[in-house]
C-alpha cells in the first residue's frame, strides 16, 4: 500500500489549490491507498467547522463536499499544531476526522517512507 502526505497551505486565499489537495488526496483514498492532508499555515483554517463551506472554485466541485468524500474514503486530516496555535485555533473547533498534530507525527510519517505532494 502506498503512503501519502499532501501537504495543503491554502485556504479561501487559493480555493484553487485548497481544492486539488483534496482532490488528489480523495482519489488516493479512493483507491484504498493510506493518505494524510496534512494541513499548515493558512490550511489549517479548513480543518474547522464551517470554514470550507462556501469555498469553491469555477468549474470545481464545492471543497466541503470534496473533504467529505475524502473522508468518508477513510483519508485524515492533519492540522498542524504549530500553524493552529497563532490562529486561535483548538481540537473543539475541528470538523469530524480532523486532529491537530505535532512537527513529530509529520517526521514518523516521513521517515516511514510517505510520499509527498505539495499544493
Amino acid at each position: 500500500m502506498t503512503t501519502l502526505l499532501i501537504h495543503c497551505t491554502h485556504g479561501r486565499e487559493d480555493p484553487e489549490r485548497a481544492t486539488l489537495a483534496f482532490i488528489v488526496a480523495n482519489v488516493a483514498a479512493s483507491a484504498d491507498q493510506d493518505v494524510v492532508v496534512l494541513l499548515t499555515i493558512e490550511g489549517v483554517w479548513l480543518a474547522t467547522s464551517g470554514y470550507a463551506d462556501n469555498i469553491q472554485k469555477e468549474g470545481f466541485p464545492p471543497l466541503n463536499d470534496v473533504i467529505q468524500s475524502f473522508r468518508g474514503n477513510g483519508g485524515q486530516i492533519w492540522a498542524c499544531g504549530t500553524c493552529a496555535k497563532p490562529r486561535g485555533i483548538q481540537e473543539g473547533q475541528l470538523i469530524e476526522g480532523a486532529k491537530i498534530v505535532t512537527a513529530a507525527n509529520v517526521v514518523e510519517r516521513l521517515m516511514n517512507g510517505a510520499t509527498t505532494l505539495d499544493f
